[in-house]
């Protein structure tokens, strides 16, 4: 860190005060061909900083307002230390331009987020949610900002109406205006929902903006920092399919989709990952799967029981290496949303309601896995997850524990029983 200067004239509010009011500001060299200074007005003074070289000459910019009448607050009002950290951190940025590594002109949101989607594109799987939502929540709202100038009060602004707004439907493409869920307010699911997603697309902006400021083309992640998501938005109960609730699943199911839900149950894995499995990428000697591409863009090795082997031998049989591991009937290719119609109709013959989605065939895996006393870090290593935060926030409360079983043993007991229900019979039967 540089070393903060000294100077008689400006260091304290007092010592500035005394200096005669005029246009040129006193200044203070900090390095050779920087400088700060400091202009006195009627009502206190401004931090000026002036960078110079013989290429670009002389460069001026306005730090802040000096701490002559108010106390120094860090982001608007500063001391003179404060003011020379401002004025380097200008100088770096300089710097950065000079080179070509950062645009001269106005870094707005809209030039962050599609850095930050580029960036996905090639570290990720390919951010197809996350551009979605800036597409349709962020840069129509906060695009056209300056992200210099974005402060916490637009943010916070922007978060509270996204969460009380209706979801989006799906469109065609050729649709003149978007459909809309309706959104019922006195629903406190549906409320905790779209607090939710409203979360999620919160998560996408600050991780851009994150991202452009650790690259020094955000000066502050103050803005951004002090929003926080809604609380309780994420704590709905996770819904799983209990082992018959399963089997009737799979035998109201189509024979091509039954084969999908099969893979599902017995690997925990995603729609999307499932469908990207080739022949080669199941090994009959270890019996693992591997996804070669997650949602997190990181491949792993998914571990199968017998059963679980046995399935994937079966549909790996006789069939080439690169060929698809599970395919439609008609041999093509499982596509998105895809598996939406034929999830919901094998729910309705199973009769089980309400109908659940083809995620929850992951949250049964890992439920069940949970429950049976499976560790909670192979289950999330199985799953993806690079630690346990994720497993234990959805189903770590159905983890075998030591608080449940002693309270199960030491709770007061009542001799309590449930009431019989009397049936009255008709005299004449």
């Amino acid at each position: 860190m540089a070393r903060t200067l000294q100077d008689a004239k400006l260091d304290t509010r007092a010592s500035r005060l005394r200096l005669r009011k005029r246009r040129e500001p006193y200044w203070r060299s900090i390095s050779e061909g920087l400088a700060v200074g400091y202009r006195r007005g009627a009502k206190g003074g401004t931090w000026i900083a002036k960078h110079y070289t013989a290429e670009h000459g002389r460069r001026y910019r306005s730090i802040a307002t000096a701490d002559d009448v108010a106390d120094a607050d860090g982001e608007h009002v500063l001391s003179f230390s404060e003011a020379q950290e401002a004025a380097r951190k200008w100088f770096a940025q300089l710097a950065r331009q000079d080179r070509g590594e950062v645009r001269s002109g106005p870094y707005t949101v809209r030039d962050c987020l599609g850095e930050y989607l580029t960036w996905l594109q090639g570290h990720r799987k390919g951010g197809y949610d996350a551009r979605h939502r800036v597409n349709t929540h962020i840069v129509p709202k906060l695009g056209d900002i300056q992200c210099g100038r974005l402060t916490t009060a637009e943010i916070q602004k922007w978060l509270r109406d996204l969460a009380a707004s209706p979801a989006r439907l799906r469109t065609k493409k050729d649709a003149k205006k978007p459909n809309f869920r309706e959104l019922n307010k006195g629903d406190l699911d549906a409320m905790r929902r779209r607090r939710s997603s409203a979360n999620r697309t919160l998560t996408v902006l600050k991780a851009a903006c994150n991202r452009a400021w650790r690259e020094g083309k955000i000066q502050s992640d103050e803005a951004w920092r002090r929003v926080q998501p809604f609380e309780e938005a994420d704590s709905a109960r996770v819904r799983y399919l209990s082992v018959a609730e399963a089997k009737r699943l799979l035998n109201a199911s189509d024979p091509d989709f039954r084969r999908l839900a099969q893979a599902a149950l017995v690997t925990g894995a995603r729609y999307g990952e499932l469908t990207a499995l080739r022949v080669a990428d199941f090994n009959p000697d270890s019996g693992t799967i591997q996804v070669r591409t997650s949602k997190s863009g990181k491949g792993r090795h998914i571990v199968l029981n017998d059963e679980g082997a046995a399935l994937f031998k079966s549909l790996a049989a006789g069939k080439p290496g690169d060929a698809i591991l599970l395919s439609k009937a008609d041999g093509t290719p499982w596509k998105a949303a895809h598996q939406a119609r034929p999830t919901t109709e094998a729910c309705k013959r199973a009769k089980i309601a309400p109908p659940v989605s083809f995620h929850v065939l992951r949250h049964t895996w890992a439920s069940l896995a949970v429950m049976a006393g499976g560790p909670l870090m192979v289950v999330a290593r199985n799953l993806g997850h690079s630690d346990t935060r994720m497993v234990e926030k959805h189903y770590g409360h159905l983890a075998p524990s030591y608080i449940s079983d002693a309270i199960r043993a030491a709770a007061p007991k009542f001799g309590i029983k449930p009431e019989r229900k009397v049936v009255s019979i008709d005299a004449r039967g």
